[in-house]
């Protein structure tokens, strides 16, 4: 929860452990940033006027890192435009206050009930090798898979297209943006990614580039 005000943040902070969650409470934007990309959260509940900064501005930096935790606005900021930035900034709702406590809560197990199911259809395999999107995770056969972010972002391309052949060029546009025409840079990736996940994982095909199976 990122909420200034002392009286709401109070007030919520005993409903939600009546309700038996495990609450974090937080006030300042710059502290709010660090925790949520930090830590895994189920929800945030978001105001909109921090004493450090706007809350829009904080969202718009958290999707912007990939952080897609389900986030909830609550502010008495009750404009269409305002309503539609927060959406445009990536919020899952939005609710004005003053709001009743059961409408807050209806909301919130709303929004992370469709984050649940949207983690569920993020899931992509390859024989016993699985890449959750939602979670950014990777496992092999139920072992966790640990991956730099360059090798994840590149595994999770391969995946997206599993048995079909991409070519260098679009592993590089899409998964080394930076590479510079670094022509090995690419080589190094795939001899790590495999050196992680096996070495049948991923097929080279020569001439054209690289691909991951089904049955990997």
């Amino acid at each position: 929860m990122i909420e200034d005000d002392l009286a709401i943040g109070q007030a919520l902070l005993s409903v939600f452990q009546d309700e038996g969650h495990t609450a974090v409470w937080l006030r300042l934007a710059a502290d709010a940033g660090a925790r949520v990309q930090a830590e895994h959260f189920d929800a945030v509940i978001l105001d909109l006027g921090l004493p450090d900064g706007d809350g829009g501005d904080l969202l718009g930096r958290l999707r912007e890192a990939d952080v897609r935790v389900p986030v909830l606005i609550i502010s008495a900021r009750d404009s269409l435009q305002e309503r539609i930035r927060g959406f445009n900034l990536g919020a899952d709702d939005y609710l004005i206050k003053p709001f009743e406590i059961p409408e807050l809560l209806v909301r919130l197990r709303a929004i992370v009930r469709r984050s649940l199911g949207a983690q569920d259809e993020q899931l992509w395999t390859a024989g016993d090798l699985v890449l959750d999107e939602g979670r950014m995770t990777v496992t092999r056969a139920g072992t966790p898979v640990p991956l730099s972010k360059t090798e994840y972002t590149l595994l999770l391309t391969l995946m997206k297209q599993v048995n079909r052949v991409l070519t260098r060029a679009e592993l590089e546009r899409r998964a080394l943006p930076h590479s510079e025409g670094q022509t090995q840079t690419l080589d190094v990736h795939i001899f790590n990614l495999r050196r992680k996940i096996g070495d049948c994982a991923i097929r080279t095909v020569r001439g054209v580039g690289y691909m991951v199976q089904s049955d990997a």
